[in-house]
């Protein structure tokens, strides 16, 4: 049966000016499973201005020493260093139980060709160097696009990054991926005068490499205090971690 809205869309088009196309198998599931998301997770979003200078500088030194050449690298180890303070974030909610992980396994969305969207893991980013993390996610994100992961390497997410920035997005409100409690959103990274305190307390206008980090979380989970400081805690890791010790590290 076709609804009235239905009807009053097909109607509103001259004839032949439609083009019906049969979504995927894998929109169909994306979207099932983005639409219990939502219906399951109490949706909140918070979001925080960061200055990746401090990264920029240590991801130039990288790429010249064959290290990582995308931030998101920096982005999840400056994850797991928040999450040991704020483990809630790193998360499940099973029945009227929160079950927090001892161990933080980074789901990376990866886009398909804008035919659908795969999460591949990195598992125990904690324990890894920040060139082993950026040579694990480019290496999942190839083979998610080629379609040569393994199912095993899309189980057991705990914490998800979606990274829509390289299109210079400014903002995401990302949907949860089920059963976790929290998604972050890496936008784009872009020059912008913001200001700065001089030494003897007056203001100078600079330019910095700014962008945008978006949490969705389940209010079920934790509330805005923690979400909020959670955030400050990964404003503060990626602004002033030394990382040029990280790009120095080895395995």
């Amino acid at each position: 049966m076709t609804s009235n809205a239905d009807s009053a869309d097909t109607e509103a088009a001259p004839k032949g000016e439609i083009r019906v196309e049969r979504l995927s198998n894998l929109r169909r599931r994306i979207g099932k499973h983005m639409v219990a998301s939502r219906a399951a997770a109490a949706h909140t979003v918070m979001a925080m201005e960061v200055d990746y200078g401090a990264a920029s500088e240590a991801r130039e030194q990288a790429k010249q020493a064959g290290g990582p050449s995308s931030y998101l690298p920096f982005v999840a180890r400056a994850v797991a260093e928040a999450i040991v303070d704020f483990p809630h974030v790193n998360a499940s909610i099973v029945g009227e139980e929160l079950h927090v992980f001892a161990r933080l396994n980074l789901g990376i969305a990866v886009d398909l060709d804008f035919e659908g969207l795969i999460v591949p893991v990195v598992r125990g980013v904690a324990d890894k160097s920040l060139v082993v993390l950026g040579a694990e996610i480019e290496d999942l994100a190839r083979r998610a696009r080629t379609k040569s992961i393994s199912p095993n390497e899309v189980a057991h997410g705990t914490f998800t990054i979606t990274n829509a920035g390289g299109y210079g997005t400014l903002f995401t409100a990302a949907i949860i991926n089920q059963p976790q409690v929290a998604i972050l959103s890496t936008d784009g990274i872009m020059p912008k005068p913001v200001a700065a305190t001089r030494e003897d307390g007056g203001w100078d206008v600079v330019v910095r490499p700014m962008g945008v980090l978006t949490l969705t979380w389940d209010h079920r989970a934790f509330d805005g205090a923690y979400a909020a400081a959670f955030l400050k805690r990964l404003k503060t890791e990626i602004e002033t971690r030394e990382w040029s010790a990280d790009v120095s590290r080895r395995p």
